[in-house]
């Protein structure tokens, strides 16, 4: 049994309607930013009036939080099921390839925004932090055993490897590819995944400079 369905009906209809401010938040902010968005904005995205959206969420950074907390817990979802026979980078591309598609559905990445503000913001936000503690730390993990294997460069200090790896969930290219490229989501997310992991040189190159 769901955990909603264990809710009164008057409860479940509140959680439903948090679910879809959270789904109009994530899509204002891929299409307006932080700083454009309104409370307003998304109160018209629901179809609701500015005092219901305060009565489930009391400010702008309170919203935005709750936003990118959804989305951090879906990707630590996605760790825990991936399949522990695949090798620490097939579950690297795994969770990038869930990544992508968040991001081509109209999703949020996993890196938010440049902005100082909301940088500082979410940092004030007690349980975005803990998530990002933790995937940080599984995240880490499985690029430490990538190295330790031979898959990942071993050259390469850890955080470079994982911080180049959340970049991808945020690279314009994917908004470019979609907007005016004639690919379906599919090849866009195969050629995303090749550059993420093999590089743009050709095979042949890169046996020559081996």
């Amino acid at each position: 049994m769901s955990i909603l369905s264990k809710l009164s009906f008057k409860d479940q209809a509140f959680k439903l309607r948090e679910n879809a401010i959270l789904d109009a938040t994530t899509a204002v902010l891929g299409s307006k930013g932080y700083d454009l968005m309104t409370m307003d904005d998304v109160a018209g995205a629901v179809g609701i009036s500015k005092p219901s959206l305060y009565k489930h969420f009391k400010s702008k950074e309170e919203l935005v939080g709750q936003a990118m907390v959804r989305l951090l817990d879906g990707a630590i979802d996605q760790v825990a099921a991936l399949d522990p026979g695949l090798n620490p980078v097939q579950q690297l591309a795994a969770l990038l390839e869930w990544a992508l598609r968040v991001r081509l559905g109209g999703g949020l990445p996993f890196l938010p925004s440049t902005s100082p503000h909301v940088r500082d913001m979410l940092m004030r936000n007690v349980k975005y932090m803990l998530r990002v503690v933790k995937l940080n730390r599984q995240l880490e993990a499985l690029v430490r055993q990538g190295q330790k294997a031979g898959l990942l460069n071993p050259a390469l200090p850890s955080d470079v490897i994982l911080f180049s790896y959340y970049a991808r969930t945020c690279d314009p290219a994917i908004d470019y590819l979609q907007t005016f490229s004639k690919m379906a989501d599919d090849d866009i997310v195969r050629h995303m995944l090749t550059v993420a992991f093999a590089g743009m040189e050709a095979p042949a190159a890169r046996a020559t400079a081996a």
